[in-house]
């Protein structure tokens, strides 16, 4: 009998300040634990991450800052280069988002579950959103996420 094929997590970011840089490495450090088995990631910048990367994955964890009080482009280019190459082929994937914002992410929540929910994706966890400077207890939550978020990839 060969061996289950290895689950793909994509990781999407738009990290251009100290604070998501660290967000960053808490989402890979928790995606990537050495006790889930099975689970790839792959990691993508938002301005480079493809439709043909998102077809590709079986669950996804999008990162990015909260621009005046919007989803960052970056992360908004990705949703609409993937949109409709997508839009058939993932329905029922498994998400999670991590937003950095300096003051309301509402108008970025809404936005992002408005685009996932047009593409059927299926949260699989409330977002984290951090504000200001991550804490230790933040940057938990997002490692605690992430892990989650793999870890229901092989489950």
């Amino acid at each position: 009998m060969s061996p289950p094929e290895e689950k793909r997590l994509l990781v999407v970011h738009h990290t251009v300040s100290p604070s998501t840089h660290s967000m960053l490495r808490a989402c890979l450090d928790g995606a990537q634990d050495p006790l889930i088995k099975g689970v790839q990631v792959v990691e993508r910048a938002a301005l480079v991450a493809s439709a043909a990367d998102a077809l590709r994955a079986d669950g996804y964890l999008l990162l990015g800052p909260v621009n005046l009080g919007y989803l960052a482009g970056a992360i908004k280019h990705f949703f609409d280069q993937a949109y409709y190459p997508c839009l058939e082929s993932t329905v029922g994937r498994p998400y999670a988002a991590v937003l950095h914002a300096d003051g309301d992410a509402t108008g970025a929540l809404h936005a992002m579950a408005s685009i996932t929910r047009g593409l059927r994706w299926r949260e699989a966890a409330k977002p984290v959103v951090v504000t200001g400077t991550p804490t230790v207890d933040n940057l938990g939550a997002i490692r605690e996420l992430a892990s989650a978020l793999a870890a229901g990839l092989v489950l």
